[in-house]
Parts: C-alpha cells; structure tokens; sequence
C-alpha cells in the first residue's frame, strides 16, 4: 500500500508544534513547581483542593491530571507533612473527603498565585486575550475529540 501524501495536511502540520508547545511548557511548568519544593502531583492536587471544602478521592482524580494510581501516594504523603487531612463522610463509611489542612491551605495561597504569575508572561506574548480565548476552544476541541474516539465513538469532522 502506497503512502498517502501527508506534506500539505492542514491537521499533521498541527502535531508537531502541539507536542513542542507541551514539552516545553511542562519543562517550565514543572521547573518552576520544583523550585516550590512540591512536585507537578502534589500542586495539581493544592490547586485544585484550594478554597474549596474538600473533594472525596473519586472527583478529586477526576479534577486532577493526577492518575488514581499516583493520588494514593501522593496524598499518603502530603497527609504525612500535614498539607492534607482525611476525613469521613457522614453516611458512608467507605467513602473520605481530602481537604487542605491550615498549612495546606496557606501553602495553597503562596504557591497558586506565584505560579500563576509565572506563567501569565510566557502566554500573553504569545497570545492577546481574544487569541488566548480562542486557542482554549481548538484545544479543548482537539482533547475531546481524542476522548470521544478513546470511549469508542465516532470521530467526526468539524469545518468551520
């Protein structure tokens, strides 16, 4: 079977500069968490625990880019520097809700806003704010697209 000419693809000239953009923003990304002394698992779970009354192990995994697997240590060790707490829910005694401790909650307050300021620089000399809004939309785009097709549906075009 002969090769389909793929040099002028619209959608292949796309993948590459993708992928680059992520390496290099989880290479800074991930740099400047680590100067926080916390690792990209443990501020993804500050961040998204913080200034809220706590989420159970399920939605929190699923707020998370941190897998199920990984949150288990994850929160066994963050519960053992007392950034975290555990505690039962009434009427389901299988069933925990994590929430930041005082500590996690102040660790919260000087790590999010840092961080964010961090990062603001890189995207708005690449991006005004109508651009920002709209490279979210193609992105969330490309994401769902690739979810819709991992949960066996059909992929489906969209021209716009």
């Amino acid at each position: 079977m002969d090769l389909p000419d793929f040099k002028d693809d619209p959608c292949l000239k796309v993948l590459r500069p993708l992928v680059e953009a992520y390496l290099a923003f989880i290479r800074e990304d991930s740099r400047h968490i680590r100067s926080m002394h916390l690792t990209p698992s443990q501020f993804d779970v500050i961040a998204t625990l913080g200034e809220t009354e706590g989420m159970t192990c399920g939605e929190l995994s699923a707020a998370t880019l941190v897998t199920k697997g990984t949150l288990t240590g994850v929160l066994h060790r963050m519960a053992a520097k007392g950034l975290i707490r555990r505690d039962p829910v009434k009427g389901d005694r299988r069933c925990t809700k994590i929430r930041l401790t005082d500590k996690g909650e102040a660790l919260f307050r000087k790590t999010f806003a840092a961080h964010a300021t961090f990062l603001k620089p890189y995207f708005e000399r690449a991006l005004t704010p109508k651009e920002a809004e709209q490279a979210r939309a193609f992105l969330v785009r490309i994401r769902d697209s690739f979810q819709d097709r991992e949960a066996g549906a059909e992929v489906t075009t969209h021209h716009s």
